[in-house]
């Protein structure tokens, strides 16, 4: 038998990793980051940092309200996501047309740190559903805890956060050798293209647009 402490921890762990390990618009941009090998480290850092505050939120109780608030503004959160999910899609579609991705790309030259970390940000918090995973889902699973049993829970939650954006920026580099060939950037940039455009298409679906 586990001790309580040790479930609590362990059940954030599983359900931080399991609500993350989907392919989506934050995890593509990290993978893409690791693979150029460009402030790797500032933005896994960014990407679990905010990970592991939106968890408190939800952990400290204010899931119901962001509930709320996003119940009342779904539609426009959810259009305002797919316009930027369309824009960031169509910078990568861009990129594997013209063949000017990846560590040479004139583009990706140009981006400082402040460029890079800027859109990270807006792609974890333009995306409404990262609220309605780590803030509604994860606080609400929170309260079946209590007192230190909740606070470990959500801080296996938060690691769980931390395990997943480090190990997906740094393991990207296993895949230099396969990325080194002449059209591999432009095959990554058109996949990750067609997943920013697929998640807009459900943002404007799931936001009463189609």
């Amino acid at each position: 038998m586990f001790p309580v402490t040790f479930y609590a921890y362990a059940t954030g762990f599983a359900i931080g990793l399991s609500l993350i390990v989907a392919i989506g618009a934050q995890n593509a941009f990290v993978l893409r980051q690791g693979l150029m090998r460009r402030h790797v480290f500032a933005v896994a850092l960014f990407c679990a940092v905010s990970d592991a505050l939106l968890i408190a939120i939800g952990v400290g109780g204010v899931s119901v309200l962001v509930a709320g608030f996003a119940a009342r503004h779904s539609g426009l959160l959810f259009g305002l996501a797919s316009l930027w999910l369309g824009f960031y899609g169509g910078l990568r579609l861009r990129d594997a047309i013209r063949g000017s991705g990846g560590i040479s790309g004139d583009a990706d030259i140009r981006n400082g740190l402040g460029t890079t970390l800027t859109m990270a940000a807006l792609l974890t918090f333009g995306n409404p559903h990262v609220y309605l995973d780590t803030v509604v889902l994860i606080g609400t699973v929170s309260l079946q805890f209590s007192g230190s049993e909740k606070v470990l829970f959500g801080l296996g939650a938060a690691s769980a956060s931390f395990v997943f954006f480090f190990g997906l920026a740094y393991g990207a580099r296993l895949l230099a050798p396969l990325m080194a060939r002449a059209n591999a950037w432009r095959v990554l940039d058109a996949v990750i293209a067609l997943i920013m455009f697929v998640l807009a298409l459900s943002m404007l679906r799931a936001g009463g647009y189609l």
